[in-house]
């Protein structure tokens, strides 16, 4: 998601660091960007000079320590691991100018707790995007308990100039999205795991009973089992209720490193370019089997 934020500001004007744990990384992240650039000039919503453009304001960066004297916002979108996200703030605190605005593109961790991390928690606050980025509207903006009403809205109107909707939330596990997402998608797991209906019929039901564009054991596999699962236990843990305990099933698949379209295999299995399983270009995926 981080290349897709930095796709977005980019866009809007804004010169972007873009960082990642090693150069391979940020290459591809780069790379990445550029493809979906390419995608859009060949389906004329850019041109090539406005390619160029938003490449030419993206600019790698190998550090955190290092020429970072005029950065006003640091947007952080790291792996959903506390002690992760924890480490690389008070590297960015110590890194950026004591003005700079630090946000979390976290899901689903407490956005006090980050704060408290720093020398400036009034000037932490959760940005939570959708992925992907340079298509949905949404973006989540938390306030931690001392993030100050000045950095509320910049972060906000932040927003609005990217072309995004922002929607207000409290500093609870989960926010607003995961806290109603992730217990339906667990739901749907439990229900392939006591046997009530098959992987296609769950989706099938959501999609066209409920008009979801794609069912919640898809959507999972999209978002990654691991993800979905780290989730999960914040709001588990946070909330102190057995409703929001992880079903076993997805425990087991995130064990078996089965983590959804990103490893080839979740509750569906993805194939690749040359192999069955694609049509129109794009990847098919085909039920797992492995339902209990």
């Amino acid at each position: 998601m981080g290349a897709g934020i930095a796709q977005v500001c980019a866009a809007f004007g804004h010169t972007v660091l873009l960082n990642d744990v090693d150069e391979a990384r940020i290459r591809r992240g780069v790379e990445g960007i550029a493809k979906l650039l390419d995608r859009d000039v060949e389906k004329e919503r850019r041109t090539t000079h406005e390619k160029a453009c938003i490449l030419g304001r993206i600019r790698p960066q190998n550090t955190l320590t290092d020429g970072l004297d005029d950065v006003e916002l640091a947007i952080e979108a790291a792996t959903e691991n506390v002690k992760v996200k924890l480490e690389l703030f008070r590297t960015l605190d110590r890194g950026l100018p004591g003005a700079a605005i630090l946000a979390s593109n976290t899901s689903s961790i407490s956005i006090t707790k980050i704060g408290a991390a720093t020398t400036r928690p009034q000037r932490v606050v959760g940005m939570h995007f959708m992925n992907p980025v340079p298509v949905m509207k949404l973006v989540e903006v938390i306030r931690g308990l001392a993030t100050s009403d000045e950095t509320f809205t910049v972060v906000r109107d932040l927003a609005l100039q990217l072309e995004k909707v922002p929607a207000e939330s409290r500093d609870f596990p989960g926010f607003i999205a995961n806290r109603i997402l992730l217990p339906m998608i667990n739901e749907a797991i439990f229900t392939l795991y006591e046997g009530v209906a098959s992987i296609e019929a769950i989706d099938t039901v959501m999609k066209l009973g409920m008009n979801h564009p794609m069912g919640p054991l898809t959507l999972a596999d999209f978002i990654g089992l691991d993800t979905c699962l780290a989730i999960l236990d914040v709001l588990h843990e946070g909330l102190g209720d057995p409703k929001y305990r992880a079903c076993p099933l997805l425990r087991q698949y995130v064990a078996a490193g089965w983590l959804g379209k990103k490893t080839g295999r979740g509750f569906y299995e993805y194939h690749t370019q040359d192999r069955a399983g694609i049509k129109n270009g794009v990847t098919q995926p085909a039920p797992a089997r492995a339902e209990r």
